[in-house]
């Protein structure tokens, strides 16, 4: 048995998911169900009636818990009876094969753990689309927008820590490759997803820098090798805290001090230049708007 979780809250566009996941099942040659957990306390009840071959498990969110991304992962997982485990997100259409491709490494290969490729639309690509086709055949890490996995690899690290709101699932496949898992990439399964306008993108953006910090600050053994990893998470909130004191240099008497805050600025064109093919300004205000979700999570877990 198969079993595909999708969670969701007050988005419409699950229903065009669930369409497309359920032609996906209708080719596979193992059995299947679909499970939605749905937080939308019955504001999405027509697309329930809508699909009545999709198993619905309403969720209500407990007391004082704003995000439930994980803690409706975890109730997605318990209640599936498949051994296999896929989960996709609310609003993504899989691609053709989708199913198959993801499902062929478990089944062919041994392998526990397989991430596939999500992209935005055609003409409205997300802003690291690009590199996103261009992965190892083993992963350090994944999201949960397209994974496949065994029960047991979910029971043997514990499932999704409730405590993050996002970045549950990054921490979720660091703790499976820490128990010694492989995380196997299957590029060739594919599901489509539009990323929003800009301003849906940069509140993400926001929201993923914080919850990076979260993962570091939950991961502390990994912070030695950051500025080599990851050098964003480093860079730009190191950047941002630089900025006023640039500007206040700027203001200094000496002639020379008026050029010290373009200079400050100029150094966003190593950067630029190196993202030239992802649209230069856009991932530039991308990492800025990520670090500073980064400071604020830090300075937050500090004032605690």
């Amino acid at each position: 048995m198969i079993s595909i979780v999708v969670i969701s809250k007050d988005e419409p566009e699950l229903d065009a998911t669930l369409s497309g996941v359920a032609a996906e099942t209708a080719r596979s040659a193992e059995p299947c169900e679909i499970v939605v957990v749905d937080a939308s306390e019955g504001r999405l009840d027509h697309l329930a009636a809508a699909h009545p071959g999709v198993r619905w498990l309403r969720y209500d969110r407990p007391p004082g818990v704003r995000v439930s991304i994980p803690h409706q992962r975890n109730a997605g997982v318990r209640a599936a009876d498949g051994d296999v485990v896929v989960f996709t997100d609310a609003g993504c259409l899989p691609a053709e094969g989708w199913l198959g491709e993801l499902l062929a490494p478990l089944a062919k290969d041994g392998e526990d753990v397989v991430a596939g490729v999500a992209t935005g639309p055609a003409g409205h690509a997300g802003l690291y689309d690009r590199d996103a086709l261009r992965v190892p055949e083993y992963l350090e890490e994944c999201p949960t927008i397209n994974l496949a996995f065994r029960r047991s690899v979910f029971d043997a690290v514990g499932g999704f820590d409730e405590s993050f709101e996002y970045g549950s699932d990054v921490d979720f496949s660091w703790r499976v490759t820490a128990a010694g898992y492989r995380i196997r990439s299957a590029s060739a399964a594919r599901v489509v997803h539009d990323w929003g306008d800009r301003r849906r993108q940069a509140r993400r953006s926001y929201a993923y820098g914080k919850a990076r910090a979260r993962l570091y600050l939950k991961h502390r053994s990994r912070l030695p090798r950051l500025p080599r990893t990851e050098p964003m998470v480093v860079a730009y909130p190191v950047y941002l805290l630089g900025l006023p004191v640039a500007v206040a240099a700027s203001a200094a008497a000496p002639p020379w001090s008026a050029l010290v805050l373009p200079g400050y600025l100029a150094l966003l064109l190593v950067p630029a230049w190196r993202n030239r093919r992802n649209g230069a300004v856009r991932v530039v205000v991308d990492h800025l708007v990520y670090g500073a979700g980064v400071l604020a999570e830090t300075a937050g877990r500090f004032r605690r």
